[in-house]
């Protein structure tokens, strides 16, 4: 498909092929990156890119090659399903899943958005693929590229450089698409080429390589009028040659014999093709009503004749340079040309040949995206000149609908409203599309055409079926747009309709529960949800089992009894197990039951429990679950002190999901507090307002604990108590969400001297911890209580409590407090061993702000550190590794992939992957290769070590310019992308997510 060759090279862009071939030697040396190439049409983009990669597999890389098509650019995600081959026959799992999806044969939740899902798969078959062999993969023409598949290159892009990964994409600079403006910052501006008009003399050079001789005078000035586009000056002698008026002198000079040539580059193909016989000519317009690229079957199907019959046509446009092969299947050889047949047949003939193509191709099943792009252009238009549908049109949307609204509802929504305008009203078909049509603009975000189209439907119907799905249409409407009230007056009338049946009962009452937990009535929403249960058991419906069930274990955990809501979750999970189509639901409850056990202190057990929701949602490709999962975990592994591997976790803020993000920058400005990096600190504060500003009122801890740590820094103790205390105003009843903010407002309240605020939050830290076994409870209560008492000793028991909880900042904090009561009482050997456990807990944390305020408050009474205190931690060089980074490059030393030590760890590929960035930033290297070189020469370093070499040990008795710090490994875990629902203001979010669609 090259059309720009010379003697099998290319011709005038030797920098941008040097540049290119770099890239791809670098890859296959285990180092990514990125590449995007602009130009105008014809100015050899395409032929770059494959001369470039043509040696590729030699080098030991693997090439995909997708592209965007004007055809089928509403479509989600094509140029990668097309570019990866998902479609072809394979064994490999995760291709086995792509295709189910596509079908529709993998039961998906009606409420899943199945293009983040066929993303978020395709993000991990492409890990697959470079975790084998070094991989290039190439998009083309992302100017008719869909929204996802921009996003999803972008993606890619960003992370190639920790990978065996090349992301290149082609495009020309108009239209100016503001996503296709904002991919260009993802590329680093000496990879970014803008091709232009070859030089004159390269122009000859292409000429005479075409020609067979160089140029003369006349010639070469007839080439200058192509202005150096390479397309132009190769079928523009192209068309002398046909044409007879080149001519070889025997010195080897080309020259023009006489005649006249193409006066512009449309001019230069149309005369290619009137040299393509009539019969040929019509075989091609019909494959230009398929695309850029097509299946022959597909072909011979829109036809009516059989491949084989097709053959002699075939190979003819070929021989012509119309057609050329592209992967499996055939594609023009260049986007001009295809357009150029396809423009050539009037618009109503090319709107009647695409219902007729649509036709053919849905009689013959073919997949539904092939289906419904000859659709879009049989009956697109402005709604007052778009044709009606035909019967079949509608027949087949009926059919397909439900499939078509979960993978592109902006494709099912035009669809679906011309057939409902189509359609005879107050059939069961017609009732049926429009419920459907509802879903897809409410999906979409249309929320008020969503209303206007139930709202017209439900008064057409009386099905019970689409009763409740255009009742839940309407009641997600109104509750996103705030009008909670409404949404429940909705669903209440959908519930007062004669005759509903106990499984119709169930599914409203689900959203109903859901709607009074999130306007904070738990009472209220606890009940609904028991008699959502009772109905849902009575009529043996696991969907509306799992989510009255899922429903009641967060009221349960809510009002405060957690150990309780366990039971709940685990019946949960039990009733979903055997449903595939309920694997969403089924990760919300592991996420959930995950954080259920963090509030129990049952740390390795929320860990495994988050750690298999992210395997999970890794595995199916649930993006937003992906994230809920990482965030959970990174609050997990903050509390319990394992910070550089909660960074890891919080490290790639989710799109969409502000929650999530707000939680995930507020553990990150947290560490960054503590550990003294104040600018950094700020910075995720900064960044967290947009998500903060969205989600309104509700209350992230991290993010409030992050704000009330800038203040302190500044020395204004006022506001920073005020920000913590401002979360109690108005949530008495529901205190233990946010009571992890007691402790710290408690000690901020007593160095203010606001006693009254002391003793009443103590007060509440008390209330939880009465007649609660939970540890860290427990020692809150102690430790609010022992500040106003001025009471060491029970500080002492407070640190220990909160060390069985496994929360050691607080362990630390409680024996800070403990050595200032001791200096005031005297016992400065108390006070000496309270500062020392003090100083090594913030140590292991590396919480270097701590260790200094600690040392310059006790150095004023002569205590200082121990002699076996230890050294800060290197910022850069190998002493700066974590302990999971060291054990994460000596893998890489042994040539494993990010996905093989994903495994042996027990961590995601993408909590790999930004290890892998920090390892590299740390060591300040640049791939792979050199991480594993630095590995293997620590490890001869240390076999010297160990022969008799050894460091001379410093005076605290360490080995001079090491440290030990004893870093826990990470544990089982790993997620991805947006909470649904949240239970209210809460520090650890409660994902609760709009329940998914009915049916």
């Amino acid at each position: 498909m090259s059309p720009v060759t010379a003697a099998g090279g290319l011709v005038g862009r030797d920098s941008e092929t040097a540049l290119l071939t770099g890239l791809i030697k670098e890859v296959a040396r285990g180092r990514g990156g990125s590449a995007l190439i602009e130009g105008e049409p014809g100015i050899g983009k395409s032929a770059l890119v494959r001369a470039a990669v043509a040696e590729a597999q030699e080098a030991g890389c693997q090439v995909f090659w997708g592209a965007g098509d004007e055809l089928g650019q509403a479509l989600p995600l094509l140029p990668f399903l097309d570019g990866l081959r998902v479609r072809e026959p394979s064994a490999n799992p995760r291709r086995t899943a792509i295709v189910g999806l596509l079908r529709g044969e993998v039961a998906a939740d009606r409420g899943t958005d199945v293009p983040a899902v066929l993303a978020e798969q395709l993000l991990a078959l492409v890990a697959e693929q470079y975790a084998v062999r070094p991989t290039i993969l190439v998009i083309d023409d992302l100017l008719w590229a869909d929204q996802a598949s921009i996003t999803l290159w972008g993606r890619l892009a960003r992370s190639a450089r920790q990978v065996p990964l090349l992301v290149v994409g082609m495009m020309r600079p108009v239209p100016q698409r503001d996503d296709l403006v904002a991919l260009r910052r993802v590329v680093d501006d000496a990879d970014r080429l803008q091709l232009t008009g070859l030089t004159g003399a390269a122009a000859a050079d292409l000429v005479a390589a075409l020609a067979g001789g160089r140029p003369d005078g006349n010639l070469r000035r007839l080439a200058d009028g192509a202005a150096g586009n390479p397309l132009y000056v190769t079928e523009l002698v192209a068309a002398l040659a046909r044409g007879s008026q080149l001519a070889i002198t025997e010195a080897g000079t080309a020259e023009l014999a006489g005649g006249s040539a193409p006066s512009s580059l449309s001019a230069a193909i149309a005369d290619r093709l009137g040299f393509v016989a009539g019969p040929v000519r019509e075989v091609l317009r019909a494959a230009a009503l398929l695309g850029m690229d097509f299946a022959v079957p597909d072909l011979a199907i829109v036809l009516g004749r059989s491949v084989a019959d097709l053959i002699p046509a075939v190979n003819e446009a070929c021989a012509v340079g119309v057609l050329a092969e592209s992967g499996y299947s055939l594609g023009f050889r260049h986007p001009l040309i295809r357009a150029a047949l396809y423009d050539e047949m009037p618009a109503p003939v090319r709107a009647a040949w695409h219902r007729d193509a649509g036709r053919a191709l849905a009689e013959a099943a073919a997949p539904a995206d092939r289906v419904a792009r000859q659709m879009l252009r049989a009956v697109g238009g402005p709604s007052d000149t778009a044709e009606t549908m035909d019967e079949w049109m509608l027949n087949w949307l009926a059919r397909t609908a439900d499939l078509l609204v979960g993978q592109a509802p902006g494709v099912a929504a035009e669809l679906l409203s011309r057939a409902v305008a189509s359609g005879p009203a107050g059939s069961a078909q017609h009732s049926w599309l429009a419920s459907r049509l509802s879903d897809a603009l409410y999906r979409i975000g249309d929320r008020a055409a969503a209303e206007q189209v139930a709202n017209r439907a439900l008064e057409q119907t009386s099905e019970p079926d689409l009763l409740v799905d255009l009742h839940w249409t309407l009641a997600q409407c109104r509750m996103l747009a705030g009008e909670s009230a409404e949404s429940l007056a909705t669903l209440d009338r959908a519930l007062a309709s004669p005759g509903i049946s106990a499984r119709h009962r169930a599914r409203l009452l689900v959203p109903v529960a859901r709607t009074h937990f999130n306007l904070g009535e738990v009472e209220k929403a606890g009940g609904v949800a028991a008699s959502a249960l009772a109905a849902a058991s009575e009529a043996g419906d696991t969907w509306a089992m799992g989510w009255a069930l899922l429903m009641m274990a967060l009221v349960t955990s809510v009002r405060g009894r957690m150990t309780d809501a366990l039971p709940l979750f685990d019946r949960a999970l039990a009733v979903t197990q055997a449903d595939q189509a309920l694997t969403d639901l089924r990760l919300l409850l592991q996420i959930n039951k995950a954080v259920t056990l963090g509030d129990l202190d049952r740390y390795e057990e929320a860990l495994a429990a988050a750690g298999q929701a992210r395997d999970l949602a890794d595995q199916v490709g649930t993006a937003i679950r992906l994230a809920q999962a990482h965030c959970v975990l990174g609050e997990l592994l903050f509390e319990t002190g394992r910070w550089d591997d909660a960074l890891a976790e919080v490290e790639l803020l989710p799109e969409n999901l502000n929650g999530v993000a707000c939680c995930n920058l507020g553990i990150a400005a947290v560490i960054s507090f503590h550990r003294g990096e104040i600018d950094a600190a700020r910075r995720h504060l900064a960044a967290a307002v947009p998500y903060a500003e969205r989600i309104g009122h509700r209350l992230i801890v991290s993010l409030v604990l992050a704000h009330s740590l800038d203040r302190e820094h500044d020395g204004a103790l006022p506001e920073a108590l005020a920000a913590l205390t401002d979360a109690f105003d108005g949530n008495t009843e529901e205190v233990e969400e946010i009571e992890d903010l007691l402790a710290d407002a408690v000690r901020l309240a007593m160095e203010t001297g606001d006693l009254s605020t002391a003793q009443a939050l103590a007060g509440r830290a008390a209330t939880l911890a009465a007649e609660s076994e939970i540890p860290h409870r427990q020692a809150n209560a102690l430790y609010c209580r022992s500040l106003l008492d001025h009471d060491a000793s029970q500080l002492l028991s407070a640190a220990e409590r909160y060390d069985d909880a496994g929360r050691p900042l607080l362990s630390g904090k409680a024996l800070e407090a403990a050595a200032e009561e001791f200096i005031g009482t005297g016992d400065r050997g108390q006070a000496r061993v309270a500062f020392t456990g003090a100083v090594d807990i913030y140590t292991s944390l590396s919480a270097a702000a701590d260790v200094a305020r600690l040392q310059a408050t006790f150095r004023a009474h002569g205590i200082r550190r121990g002699p076996h205190a230890k050294h800060r931690r290197a910022r850069s060089g190998w002493d700066s590794l974590t302990a999971t980074e060291i054990k994460i490059a000596a893998f890489v030393q042994e040539g494993l992939s990010n996905p093989e030590i994903a495994a042996k760890l027990l961590l995601s590929r993408r909590t790999i992957g930004t290890h892998v960035s920090h390892i590299l930033k740390k060591l300040d290297v640049h791939s792979r290769t050199d991480i594993a070189r630095e590995a293997a020469l620590r490890t001869i370093a240390s076999k010297l070590s160990r022969r008799g070499n050894r460091r001379p040990f410093g005076g605290d008795g360490e080995p001079a310019g090491g440290l030990r710090l004893t870093v826990p490994t990470y544990y089982p875990c790993e997620p991805r992308p947006p909470p649904s629902g949240m239970s209210g203001p809460k520090a650890r979010v409660k994902y609760t997510a709009l329940p998914a669609r009915v049916g």
